[in-house]
């Protein structure tokens, strides 16, 4: 079959990556692509936010599935759009798709199914924000309701550091439209997890488990990113916690937005805390993760495009999953500066030592200049290995970008630090 994957970042890289070495693809095509997707799929320039580009396009295409990569499309309806024209879509319709995009309806529907998650509220005015911070204390949490590219979170040490946040998400105007709401939480403490599932109507099938690293610094300090690396599988999340993460938050969620006349068809994503009254949920994405995606695919021994196309079809029930026994690990590479102000244009070589290296390099925030590959984001690069344990894979990963030649790139260098420690009985 043919497929075309929406998106042009990390994640869609690796979901062209796998597709390409699927039995059932024929072909690969992405819109818009980048320069390392263009090695496994036939990149298409027409942008992932361009929705009447992309209709034009599939119906110029005629793909036989349409993968929508990134959370911005699924918030626009763009999967509504496609199955209007025929086409199997993985990914959630717009009203679905509303659980990543408005953090506001996302906690108010978690309230309304049950799902554990920390306390919150919501508020539109400065004055009312400030005062249910002062009230509360810190270490406390605010977000941005609506989507901030998952730089729209600051998780507060002090009253100070939370009440400049309100202000600046809704006088400041620091998100535009995303900050003209704010969620106020309380602080979970824990361990964080990736929990994500496959969903198509009733049929409910869990991936592999993964962590991610939010914080751009190591020990997990400095500010929040997009993600600065992610591993597969992730120790915390044992038998027992899949189980009640299933049971008691993706199942009551995707019955919620049933109830509400949504049917989830796509990847639910629910980023969970670990805590010492069990798993509560942080948030819910509505598609892969990112970073997480890059350490998922290099596991996953199923044919993508088989199981994605099952579930567009309505017809998962029965799939099962089968994963390599080992450890995938993922170092993204940003642009120095990020996730503030940073340069473009920088040429990045020894792509092709990383890889002889044994990692695989995902691109992200790259684009192609005088037949060079230079920097065009702020996470640019994913270099990724498997290997028999976390320590092995880290080492793969750590001794390839080495080899590494872009003075401008930054990484953290402790991903997988927590499962390594668990590993050596610390």
């Amino acid at each position: 079959m043919k497929v075309l994957v929406v998106g042009g970042g990390g994640r869609e890289h690796a979901l062209c990556w796998k597709l390409k070495r699927s039995p059932s693809v024929t072909e690969v095509l992405c819109a818009p692509g980048n320069p390392g997707i263009a090695r496994d799929a036939r990149c298409i320039n027409v942008g992932a936010e361009d929705i009447e580009g992309l209709m034009k396009l599939a119906l110029q295409e005629k793909p036989d599935l349409v993968v929508i990569g990134p959370e911005v499309p699924l918030v626009l309806g763009l999967g509504n759009q496609l199955r209007e024209e025929g086409f199997p879509v993985f990914g959630p319709d717009k009203a679905a798709a509303n659980l990543e995009g408005s953090k506001s309806f996302s906690k108010r529907l978690m309230y309304e199914a049950g799902v554990p998650t920390a306390r919150f509220e919501v508020h539109v005015d400065v004055e009312e924000a400030v005062e249910t911070i002062r009230s509360w204390g810190a270490p406390i949490v605010v977000k941005a309701s609506g989507l901030a590219a998952g730089k729209g979170v600051i998780v507060a040490q002090s009253e100070k550091e939370a009440i400049d946040a309100v202000r600046d998400m809704l006088a400041g105007n620091s998100f535009g439209d995303a900050g003209s709401q704010v969620v106020i939480e309380e602080c979970l403490v824990g361990e964080e997890a990736s929990c994500l599932f496959i969903v198509s109507g009733d049929t409910i099938i869990p991936l592999a488990s993964s962590q991610d690293h939010k914080a751009l610094l190591d020990g997990d300090k400095g500010p929040n990113t997009g993600g600065m690396g992610a591993y597969s599988p992730a120790p915390c999340v044992t038998a027992e916690v899949e189980e009640t993460v299933l049971e008691t938050i993706a199942r009551p969620i995707v019955a919620a937005l049933k109830k509400r006349g949504a049917e989830f068809i796509g990847i639910l994503y629910a980023g969970v805390m670990l805590t010492d009254e069990g798993a509560k949920t942080l948030e819910f994405n509505v598609r892969f993760g990112d970073p997480e995606c890059q350490p998922l695919m290099s596991r996953l021994k199923s044919d993508l495009g088989e199981v994605l196309l099952a579930a567009a079809n309505k017809k998962l029930d029965g799939v099962t999953l089968e994963w390599d026994a080992g450890t995938a690990l993922c170092v993204v590479v940003t642009s120095d500066g990020y996730p503030a102000s940073f340069d473009k244009g920088q040429v990045i070589g020894g792509l092709d030592a990383v890889e002889a290296a044994g990692a695989a390099v995902f691109h992200a925030g790259t684009a192609e200049k005088d037949g060079a590959i230079v920097n065009a984001g702020g996470r640019v690069l994913g270099v990724t290995a498997v290997a028999a344990t976390v320590k092995e894979a880290q080492a793969t990963v750590y001794k390839a970008l080495e080899k590494l030649e872009w003075p401008g790139g930054f990484y953290r260098k402790d991903i997988g630090y927590r499962a390594v420690a668990r590993e050596e009985g610390k």
